[in-house]
């Protein structure tokens, strides 16, 4: 039976501190392992800069402030895993600490979370804190969704090779990588819009939260995934998909 994997993106929001024993490098956890050249070239330009500016960081005050002291010293930075490290609306829905140890299990193992400067990561993996998007331009690299694509895209058919990979991701994380369907057993892009059709946007990330846990929670297997999708019930939106 094929492997199933479920494809997040990281948030805006993250969580602060981390483990000081388990310091980040370019390297940490499975997806780094093959990342690693790429990482580090990010890493190096944000120290560059200095970690950014509000341009391209896209805060002010005292959220750049902390931001480019986080990018200018990821490297030896404390860590904490990618489900604690992140903490925006997604991930508050999603709320892994509260799963069944099964369901956490399935969630750690088979979520995936697509990131401007780590690429790839898995949902138990390493992430120090930062904050750089996938959707900036960053010097003299260009736009990060296009520079990571040929690289990233590799590494994920490799990885999701006979998978099935359920895809939550906004468009500017999608664009950041294109999977095989001759490697990949599926790839089905899944949507949140509202129950009229309309695009769900911003006002849909709850829902996107609340469906990654229905998967984890009733999704024990790939042979599950169209039944699973089909008894998702939100009271604004709906989930669409092109799962034939």
């Amino acid at each position: 039976m094929a492997s199933l994997f479920i494809l997040l993106p990281p948030s805006e929001g993250k969580a602060e501190g981390g483990a000081i024993s388990k310091p980040w490098r370019e390297s940490s956890g499975a997806c780094g392992k093959s990342l690693i050249t790429q990482r580090k070239a990010l890493v190096d330009r944000l120290q560059a800069l200095k970690g950014g500016d509000a341009t391209l960081l896209g805060v002010k005050g005292k959220h750049l402030d902390r931001a480019r002291q986080a990018n200018s010293c990821l490297r030896g930075s404390p860590s904490l895993p990618a489900f604690a490290r992140y903490t925006g609306v997604v991930w508050d829905h999603l709320d892994i600490a509260t799963l069944t140890r099964a369901q956490r299990d399935r969630a750690l193992s088979s979520i995936i979370v697509i990131s401007g400067l780590l690429g790839a990561v898995g949902a138990d993996e390493p992430v120090p804190d930062y904050r750089l998007k996938m959707g900036v331009r960053l010097a003299p690299l260009g736009l990060l969704s296009r520079w990571w694509h040929d690289d990233l895209s590799a590494m994920l058919n490799k990885k999701f090779k006979g998978s099935v990979v359920i895809d939550l991701l906004p468009q500017e994380h999608r664009a950041a990588f294109t999977l095989d369907t001759n490697i990949v057993a599926k790839h089905i892009v899944v949507a949140i819009n509202e129950k009229s059709g309309k695009a769900g946007g911003h006002d849909a990330k709850a829902a996107k939260g609340r469906l990654a846990r229905h998967l984890v929670q009733t999704c024990t297997s790939s042979s599950q995934v169209a039944k699973s999708l089909q008894s998702f019930r939100d009271p604004r939106f709906v989930v669409t998909s092109d799962l034939a």
